[in-house]
């Protein structure tokens, strides 16, 4: 009996997972981008101090929405993290 060849490789599989590993790693960043971003906001509103709060808020929206626009977070996603920190930021400041 003849041995069989070796099976071809499907090079559109190993560029699948190629590109699968690539876009895991933006996404992974992305997230933890945003919780970051997060956790400083969430961080600054004990100090009460309304420059800083507003900058970091705007700084937070900004990093959400553009993973948003990516499809990295689903959009009702970013307007809920969006809504419910800038409801937060508020009450700090008026506090």
């Amino acid at each position: 009996m003849a041995g069989k060849a070796a099976p071809k490789k499907n090079l559109s599989t190993i560029k699948r997972v190629r590109q699968a590993e690539k876009l895991s790693l933006r996404n992974q960043s992305m997230q933890t981008r945003i919780k970051t971003y997060i956790t400083k906001l969430e961080a600054a509103f004990p100090e009460k101090n309304k420059e800083n709060i507003d900058k970091l808020l705007k700084a937070a929206v900004k990093v959400i929405s553009s993973a948003a626009s990516k499809g990295i977070i689903h959009k009702n996603t970013a307007s809920r993290k969006i809504s419910r920190i800038t409801k937060k930021a508020n009450t700090a400041i008026a506090s």
